[in-house]
């Protein structure tokens, strides 16, 4: 499973010794006397409460300033393309549907563009990996913009409904290259002790696009022309690519956080680049003579072969519960609205505010759990959450206001779940295979996603939606206990 640190935070940090020696340390500096935090210990615990307080604050001064600082520019510019990927493609497929039945086009090729952006964002990721993981980074992430920013575009130029079936694949290929070049990037930039909470922030782009996406395009293809859909949308496409650009770290790791996974492989193989020189060796035939940063980038992983080449196994130790949560997620952006409709709620829109309010909170406060507590009950947490969203949706048609009520719970359910699975996917991968096991995470949710909701709608139409409410919940236990075998019990 990787190396796993556990954070624990003890008030009786002080008695311990380690703030204590920092503030006997601080009064001989200054030739005072300690300011009571060692004295304390001496007392068996039985101090002034103003003392107690001191110590306290001492000690989370202490922990807070040996946490390694998270935030960078290349981090922020990351959460920025993130967004801008996110955005657009949400966009895109909330709108394309309404912008082909407008044009005359039949529910059916709406459903087929659909899928034809989902197959050519999985077949991509096939090939990304394993060009990422040869430190492909940049090159992988300003490719998959560009063609988002094209398979955006084109529409707006060409016209009709007949040309988006190629704009449609050009969406999914970019949109699937850069967010799994950019998911990657962003483990790299981070420090190792904060890279759960890391990844909760990174989703933020994602939680916002969630939120802003489909409420734009709906609005956007209602104006007129309704090509005003991609016009817009690749002006956001395009300020992802200019983002992308900038979103370069190889050639300066000196400026990344300390415990970083790509300083420390900078850092490690320059040293034994320095080792081998004063030694007078020289590179083995074929070994390729890079500079630092080049020999970085490769991070000298060995040669893998078959689907391992593609896919990290490693990871799969995330990727499975995400695979069963993912027809979750599935079921409330594609049925949700219909559901409402079938009980009375006209607008469906209250509800997907609170979620993405109440996921973004979750995202913000991912520092309090996040690289703190368990995966596991971080993941069970969700998971409950899950299932009083169902619940609380089996009980709407009495209560419409339970409707828009589940939104906090699925927020809490969807803002956790991922970046939880996808550290542990992630810290339990070396770092040179980050970008096959950042490709396997969203492959599985891909699948897991396109495979549910095909389910839900057919037992939908033979049983109803209580029947498929309850399948919903079963397939929420179904993944927990999944995470049961494969997460680890440690933060």
């Amino acid at each position: 499973m990787g190396k796993w640190r556990a954070y624990e935070e003890d008030e009786s940090l002080a008695c311990e010794g380690a703030v204590g020696a920092a503030a006997n340390d601080g009064a001989a500096a200054s030739g005072s006397e300690p300011d009571g935090v060692a004295a304390s210990c001496t007392k068996g615990g039985s101090t002034k409460p103003r003392a107690d307080a001191r110590a306290r604050k001492a000690d989370e001064r202490t922990v807070e300033a040996a946490r390694p600082r998270l935030w960078s520019g290349v981090f922020v510019l990351l959460i920025l393309l993130t967004f801008c990927c996110f955005l657009t493609s949400q966009g895109m497929n909330a709108g394309t549907a309404v912008y082909v039945t407008e044009l005359g086009g039949t529910a059916a090729y709406a459903g087929f563009l659909m899928a034809i952006f989902s197959v050519s964002a999985a077949t991509t990721r096939l090939f990304v990996g394993p060009l990422i993981d040869r430190g492909r980074r940049i090159v992988v992430m300003v490719f998959g913009a560009a063609v988002l920013f094209i398979g955006a575009l084109g529409p707006a130029l060409v016209g009709g409904s007949m040309p988006l079936t190629v704009f449609r694949c050009l969406q999914g290929v970019g949109f699937s290259a850069a967010v799994a070049a950019s998911s990657t990037a962003a483990a790299d930039v981070l420090p190792m002790q904060r890279l759960g909470e890391g990844l909760g922030y990174a989703g933020l782009g994602q939680a916002l696009a969630m939120t802003v996406g489909p409420a734009l395009a709906l609005f956007l293809v209602s104006t007129d022309p309704p090509e005003n859909l991609y016009w817009c949308f690749s002006a956001v496409a395009a300020i992802g690519l200019c983002t992308a650009f900038f979103c370069r770290y190889e050639s300066n790791p000196q400026k990344l956080p300390e415990t970083s996974a790509y300083r420390l492989r900078w850092e490690r193989e320059r040293a034994e680049r320095e080792v081998a020189a004063a030694a007078g060796e020289t590179p083995a035939v074929g070994e390729k003579a890079a500079t630092a940063t080049g020999s970085a980038r490769e991070g000298k992983a060995p040669a893998e072969r078959g689907l391992r080449r593609v896919f990290e196994p490693r990871a799969l130790s995330g990727a499975i519960p995400v695979f069963m949560m993912s027809p979750v997620f599935g079921f409330v952006i594609s049925f949700a609205s219909l559901y409402g409709l079938s009980i009375g709620v006209e607008n469906a829109g209250l509800f997907f505010t609170i979620t993405a309010i109440s996921m973004i909170l979750m995202r913000i406060s991912s520092r309090a759990y996040m690289d703190r507590v368990a995966p596991l009950k971080i993941f069970g947490v969700a998971a409950v959450c899950g299932i009083v969203t169902f619940a609380l949706f089996l009980a709407a048609p009495s209560n419409l206001v339970l409707f828009n009520a589940a939104g906090a719970f699925y927020g809490v359910c969807l803002g956790v779940s991922m970046p939880v699975a996808q550290s542990v996917a992630v810290k339990s991968s070396p770092s040179h295979r980050w970008g096959a096991t950042n490709a396997l995470f969203l492959f599985m949710m891909d699948v897991g996603f396109g495979l549910g909701t095909a389910l839900w709608g057919t037992l939908n139409d033979a049983f109803g939606f209580p029947v498929t409410l309850w399948c919903v919940m079963g397939c929420i236990v179904v993944a927990f206990v999944l995470a049961c075998f494969t997460f680890p019990k440690r933060a």
